[in-house]
């Protein structure tokens, strides 16, 4: 088995894991480089290749730095790393970026040329519903398609024995999860609220939200804070979910808890504001 294919498969075993990592492909060389085009490689998180090659300290610092940024906003790059006479000659400097391109001097004796494409591989978003309510049964299946891994969590009694989840949860430990951006609704509607509200602050996420109304909500609030729950923790969650739609049936409430959370999912995209 060739490099390049070992290097294709971890990809594919990272993507199922819903891990978080960067794929760097050298796109171009000239003269001497370590590495010649083709040469992939991946990249963790914390800056660790895991597999693949993409040549030695010439490259590695820039592309490290790119992979980081492309990690934090979910942007490909592309990295030139070129000797010192070459960016001259172009009019640009170390760390400039021009026209989609961020050039980086070549350190190294060989004087090469690489141009390597640092593209982003994030986890699917993740939503996780706490409890097997007409609503949350409804967001759970319209929020597969489109693209969120989807966690139920609810007793068995409370729920469907096959709700349309990619990982189903019996009651409401939800112990590890997907290490992704994370939005939680709380949709138990008078089953198991307060226990469900209890795994929801301790978790933690880009958007908390309650299927309930704003009355419902208080009333719960001061009971949990009468627990020691973080009155804090709790004024972060949303009640009632969801954007005033005037939605009436299940499908449409959890069409406007998509909606609102989509407009949280965007933010800083596309010039989506709130």
């Amino acid at each position: 088995m060739t490099a390049h294919v070992e290097v294709m498969d971890l990809v594919a075993q990272m993507k199922a894991a819903e891990q978080a990592f960067v794929l760097a492909t050298v796109v171009r060389t000239v003269s001497v480089t370590a590495a010649k085009a083709g040469a992939k490689a991946i990249i963790r998180p914390d800056g660790t290749i895991v597999a693949g090659w993409i040549g030695g300290g010439c490259a590695r610092g820039a592309v490290l730095k790119a992979a980081r940024e492309a990690l934090a906003d979910g942007e490909p790059r592309m990295v030139s790393v070129q000797p010192e006479n070459l960016l001259a000659e172009l009019g640009v400097k170390p760390g400039e970026n021009r026209d989609g391109v961020r050039f980086a001097q070549n350190m190294c004796p060989s004087k090469g040329t690489m141009d390597i494409f640092v593209e982003p591989v994030l986890p699917h978003p993740s939503l996780v519903i706490l409890g097997g309510s007409p609503v949350a049964l409804s967001l759970a299946a319209q929020a597969r398609p489109l693209g969120y891994h989807v966690t139920v969590a609810a007793p068995a009694a409370d729920r469907p024995d096959a709700p349309d989840a990619d990982l189903v949860i019996d009651g409401y430990a939800l112990g590890q999860l997907n290490e992704a951006r994370r939005f939680i609704v709380v949709s138990t509607q008078g089953k198991g609220d307060e226990a469900a509200l209890r795994a929801a602050v301790k978790t933690d996420a880009a958007y908390h939200a309650f299927v309930g109304s704003r009355r419902k909500m208080a009333a719960l609030r001061e009971k949990l804070i009468g627990e020691g729950i973080d009155a804090a923790a709790l004024d972060r969650i949303k009640a009632p979910a969801g954007l005033d739609l005037g939605a009436i049936t299940p499908e449409e409430i959890a069409m406007s808890i998509l909606a609102e959370i989509t407009v949280e999912r965007r933010r800083g995209q596309r010039g989506v504001k709130r």
